[in-house]
């Protein structure tokens, strides 16, 4: 691996046939370049590459075009991590199978919807990886993360989101279930003591600061208790429930992992999803938790997230119908009823990835540090927490998830 972590044999030739293939009249490569492709923080699970090309095309005129280039991780850590759930494998299988199958769907009835980036193969590839188009070339950008996404925008990405799970549960119930890694996501039974491990580094930190929270009093008994049982709970509300609305989670839905795409005025014309890594079949609640919590502003997050539920709940519905869903439709109260009974992942996101997409830009920001046991590991996960702004957004939210039962274990014992 290079020391700009670019490794050698990402070179002109490997691309050759995918130029070939999304460039017409391409004759050659004249120039060729690969370079990080997001700052620190603001992508932990993968390296990320962007790689610009200029081509020569048949008239002898040049064109400059770029592709995103993912790829893992050498840590030692994270080849373990890999051997219980290769996001590679899933990712490429959501690319080139599930979500196509999805946008076809739509396409079946009339409606053209489109999810995210085309995605490419490599012929010699010397690693995992995954290719796709730059989406920057077409406009699309994220937005600002630590700000938190406005009214305007989370309609936008909850009518996209609704699409997404109507299209995926209208899959299940015309051709039958995803394959297993789809079902079980990252709760395999073979991975829980690596998450365990993980997350009882994180959680102790979590508590150190959590005393300092304005009101923490109120809720600090309860974190304790659910802090050993946490990784149980979880993986307990991971079970898919027949009896509930079910759909395939995008499973890492923040701000960073939705595009947008702009008109002339600055309003949202567009929204793509990328990042396919952790995909999980199960209920809505996990997606709705998870964005609503990690990415909205913070005086919207509270006193609009019924709100957002309602208009989520319209998309969905509406999707259904169009996608001619055939099982009976989830209603508005049942949504709610799963959002308050996985209240643990709203626990979860607010303990972990929401203190990452409030923290200020550092080059400490990596995926070892992330969820690593080191001195700088333990530096950065306290800096998570200690955040400022992570600290006004927690003061709000921990409040609410205890008035709303999520702190509670499954089986809360009868005094």
């Amino acid at each position: 691996m290079a020391a700009n972590n670019v490794p050698e044999w990402i070179n002109a030739e490997l691309f050759e046939d995918v130029l070939k293939s999304t460039v017409p009249g391409y004759t050659k490569v004249k120039t060729f370049k690969a370079d990080a492709g997001s700052a620190a923080g603001e992508n932990y699970a993968t390296i990320m590459l962007r790689v610009n090309i200029e081509v020569e095309l048949e008239e002898g005129k040049s064109k400059d075009v770029s592709y995103m280039v993912k790829l893992p991780h050498q840590l030692e850590l994270y080849k373990e991590m890999m051997k219980q759930n290769n996001i590679f494998d899933v990712e490429r299988l959501m690319y080139c199978e599930v979500v196509p199958e999805m946008e076809a769907l739509y396409k079946d009835v009339g409606v053209d919807v489109i999810f995210g980036a085309r995605s490419y193969d490599f012929k010699g590839a010397k690693s995992d990886y995954v290719v796709l188009e730059d989406l920057g070339q077409k406009g699309f950008k994220n937005a600002n993360r630590m700000e938190g996404l406005d009214q305007a925008h989370v309609e936008r990405v909850l009518k996209k989101l609704a699409q997404w799970h109507a299209a995926s549960a209208v899959r299940v119930a015309t051709k039958g279930a995803y394959p297993e890694l789809l079902n079980l996501g990252v709760f395999k039974e073979e991975g829980r003591a690596m998450v365990t491990e993980m997350l009882n580094g994180m959680m102790s930190r979590f508590l150190k600061v959590c005393v300092t929270f304005d009101g923490h009093e109120e809720y600090i008994e309860e974190i304790k208790k659910i802090i050993p049982v946490a990784v149980d709970e979880m993986f307990k509300m991971a079970k898919i429930n027949t009896q509930e609305f079910n759909a395939l989670n995008h499973g890492d839905f923040w701000s960073n992992n939705v595009m947008f795409q702009y008109d002339a005025f600055g309003k949202v014309k567009e929204v793509y999803l990328v990042d396919y890594q952790l995909p999980k079949y199960g209920t809505v609640a996990q997606d709705l938790l998870y964005f609503l919590l990690s990415s909205t502003k913070l005086e919207d997050k509270i006193s609009k997230f019924d709100y957002y539920i309602k208009f989520y709940h319209d998309n969905l519905i509406e999707h259904l119908k169009v996608l001619k869903y055939t099982r009976p439709l989830p209603t508005l109260r049942s949504i709610h009823s799963s959002l308050l009974k996985h209240g643990i992942f709203g626990f979860s996101i607010v303990t972990g990835v929401m203190s990452a997409v409030l923290l200020d830009p550092s080059e400490n920001a990596s995926f070892e540090n992330f969820v690593g046991d080191s001195e700088s590991g333990e530096a950065f996960q306290m800096q998570l927490y200690t955040n400022p702004r992570y600290r006004k957004h927690i003061q709000v939210i921990m409040p609410w998830l205890l008035n709303r039962g999520a702190l509670e274990t499954s089986a809360p014992t009868s005094s």
